[in-house]
């Protein structure tokens, strides 16, 4: 089992998930980060940092996005680790609020 991050954090990419993170399992590109499933241990503490809630447990990922799941694993493998915090992108105050977070 791992954590999965959702396209809620697309636009967003807070990275206040990756300082909680005892294995750095969280990779970025310039529009969000994902979870590597290989390296994630459940610790859960990731899903309470995200802002915007865009991190979930795997099974408690909606069939709507279920999809993320195998976006992370791909993901993961082609974009590089991310161990410290990064400024949210430009934007990204207005997506958390369109989002309701």
């Amino acid at each position: 089992m791992a954590y999965v991050v959702t396209d809620a954090c697309s636009g967003c990419r807070y990275t206040e998930c990756v300082t909680v993170c005892p294995v750095e399992c969280f990779h970025i590109d310039d529009r969000m980060t994902y979870i590597d499933p290989e390296n994630c241990i459940d610790c859960g503490g990731c899903a309470p940092a995200c802002p915007v809630g865009a991190i979930l447990a795997d099974y408690l990922v909606p069939a709507d996005k279920r999809e993320w799941i195998g976006i992370n694993r791909n993901r993961a493998g082609e974009t590089p680790v991310v161990s410290a915090r990064l400024p949210p992108l430009p934007g990204a105050e207005e997506r958390r609020r369109m989002l309701g977070a």
